[in-house]
């Protein structure tokens, strides 16, 4: 009998990660793919991107939009514990063999404690880092926790898992898979692109990916002010400012933007969800990534672009020589991106190994799940770290 596999995806920016996964499972004769979409990819507001999925040629086997009625930390805790008792109706109907979630969102919270519930073992991507600007921090520790293989992006993250209580031999080192999508990828042209976001960007545009602060405190507005008055000091570089995630204080951040993209309408496209298509082009044409996400820190590096990091949201995590961090204030942004821009800057990174790997996630991963022991799966020993010489299990 085939293996059944389910996938978990909340957002635009999950699918980004699992979708060459998703075609190696797709296409293995001993494995069956299974989709179980959430969270934003049914919200127009954010681009309905369960279509993506879709146009991928991908079957969504359970569709579970999220009430969200606003962006407050109560309307996400509340979303969160609805979205957990659909998720458990939903696995009973699928029956997986594996479920597989990625990362540290809400609703993959809630996929994971549904799964341990029903004694589905758990697959779980990018466990292991640190974002200690963000409460997604602790919710992707407390998935490790829940989850019976572990497949990291980085050495260090793997020895922090089993510092965790994993054991070495379910933690598994395999890069990042979102830079699969590099390999052969029919980049747009900066026309292409142009085209897609029906709006001149012209040469050296800035990419902007921000989102909320969750652990911030304050105006969470201010440092996308703060962000935008910064590269005023560049006029003749347009600004390409992707969708911001459905984060408690979301709205305050995607209004400071939607404001500054309508006084400044010559200068500013904003997009709900580009694709990845046009997300990957924009990384590679783009004269610098800027703004406080993931991508800035993993994808941008691996296509040769700046990041101006700004605030503590990713702090914790490896980055390449590439990566700028700076606060967000206006003129520790300014100094940042100059440094980014400056002709040899990215000349001297350009040895430099990118820590989260060059592609062959995915396969990796495949190979894997369709070797793991389910039998053996279910049950978890504590892994203590040696003491004195000696390894002993709690």
């Amino acid at each position: 009998m085939s293996r059944r596999i389910c996938i978990v995806s909340g957002s635009r920016a999950d699918y980004g990660y699992l979708r060459r996964l998703a075609r190696a499972i797709a296409d293995a004769p001993e494995l069956t793919l299974q989709w179980l979409a959430t969270g934003t990819h049914f919200t127009e507001e954010f681009g309905s991107t369960y279509r993506e999925i879709e146009a991928d040629g991908f079957t969504i086997d359970e569709k579970l939009p999220m009430d969200l009625a606003d962006d407050t930390v109560g309307a996400v805790a509340r979303a969160t514990g609805e979205i957990m008792v659909r998720m458990a109706d939903a696995l009973e109907r699928l029956k997986p063999d594996i479920l597989v979630v990625l990362g540290d969102r809400y609703e993959t919270l809630a996929a994971a404690g549904a799964a341990l519930l029903l004694r589905i073992p758990i697959a779980h991507i990018h466990g292991g880092e640190i974002t200690e600007g963000a409460f997604d921090d602790a919710i992707r520790h407390a998935i490790t926790k829940m989850s019976h293989l572990h497949f990291v992006a980085a050495e260090p993250y793997r020895k922090r898992v089993i510092q965790m209580g994993e054991e070495p031999a379910r933690v598994f080192t395999v890069g990042a898979p979102s830079l699969d999508n590099l390999t052969n990828l029919q980049r747009l042209t900066i026309a292409g692109l142009e085209a897609r976001v029906e709006h001149d960007l012209g040469e050296g545009f800035f990419l902007i990916t921000y989102h909320p602060k969750t652990l911030g405190t304050g105006d969470g507005a201010a440092p996308v002010r703060a962000l935008l008055t910064a590269l005023e000091a560049w006029p003749e570089r347009r600004l390409l400012i992707t969708g911001v995630n459905a984060d408690p204080g979301r709205d305050a951040v995607a209004d400071a933007f939607a404001d500054y993209a309508a006084e400044h309408r010559e200068r500013v496209a904003m997009c709900a969800s580009l694709g990845g298509t046009a997300y990957f082009s924009a990384l590679a044409l783009c004269g610098a990534v800027v703004g406080n996400s993931s991508s800035g820190l993993i994808e941008a590096p691996a296509v040769g672009a700046a990041t101006i990091n700004i605030g503590d949201r990713q702090k914790g995590r490896l980055r390449a020589g590439s990566v700028i961090d700076c606060c967000d204030g206006i003129d520790d942004i300014r100094a940042a991106v100059s440094r980014a821009l400056d002709p040899g800057f990215l000349g001297a990174c350009a040895d430099q190994e990118p820590p989260y790997g060059r592609g062959g996630a995915s396969a990796r991963i495949k190979q894997k799940l369709q070797s793991a022991d389910l039998d053996g799966l279910r049950t978890k020993r504590f892994y203590d770290l040696p003491t004195d010489g000696a390894q002993s299990h709690g």
